[in-house]
């Protein structure tokens, strides 16, 4: 295979939404205890998460002054030769992350310390390409435009020689991901709970497509869900 194998790694709630009130609920606590395990535990080089996702985990809206750095005009790939083999891979097509380390710093084992890699399009600012260099931090394009996630998945493996990763949304990722047809196994914790009608589901503009049960196991009264993609 010429792309990481992907594990779509969420809660969900019993009505299939990924996002919402309901993952603060205390009925969730323990879903969510669950799922953070076994994102400690999987055997994986790191975990992908769209720009919401990210700003709304890790970088919390900061961006930086892109007047302070240099415009990169070339759209070559920049990789370091001193990256770690942990990686946290970040969907922001236009380059609207903000960065304070080149790594990820959070207390959790399953993401601090993961080397950050973004995933453009061409359709970026060149003082923003700059910046991630500044930072050592780095990013390869899979797009003129938007981001194809096909591409994408195969210059992560040539260019780091990632083998498995995490897809841990959001909603718009996910299906993205779905419908390109590169998802080879789902990991879905359920929580016992619906959400409201506004919160998103685990797939956005998702295809059909068949996917075979391989376990269920239930965790202190949580199911927990693996298939793969038939």
């Amino acid at each position: 295979m010429n792309r990481p194998y992907i594990i779509c790694h969420m809660v969900v709630s019993l009505d299939g939404k990924v996002t919402g009130d309901f993952l603060c609920r205390p009925a969730c606590e323990k879903a969510t205890e669950i799922y953070y395990d076994i994102n400690r535990t999987v055997s994986s080089a790191g975990f992908i998460c769209g720009r919401v996702t990210m700003e709304s985990s890790f970088t919390g809206g900061w961006y930086p002054d892109l007047s302070a750095y240099a415009p990169v005009e070339s759209k070559a790939d920049f990789v370091p030769d001193y990256l770690s083999g942990f990686y946290a891979v970040a969907f922001d097509t236009r380059g609207r992350l903000g960065w304070q380390s080149n790594r990820i710093i959070d207390d959790d084992p399953g993401y601090g310390n993961a080397q950050i890699i973004e995933i453009l399009s061409e359709n970026v600012d060149a003082r923003y390409l700059g910046y991630l260099q500044s930072m050592g931090i780095p990013y390869v394009f899979a797009g003129k435009e938007a981001i194809d996630v096909d591409t994408a998945l195969v210059k992560l493996k040539a260019l780091f020689d990632i083998q498995t990763l995490l897809l841990e949304g959001g909603s718009i990722l996910n299906g993205a991901f779905q419908k390109a047809g590169v998802i080879d196994e789902l990991s879905l914790v359920v929580a016992p709970l619906t959400a409201d009608a506004c919160d998103k589901p685990l797939f956005m503009d998702s295809e059909l497509r068949e996917h075979c049960l391989a376990s269920v196991e239930s965790k202190d009264g949580i199911l927990v869900l693996k298939y793969k993609k038939v």
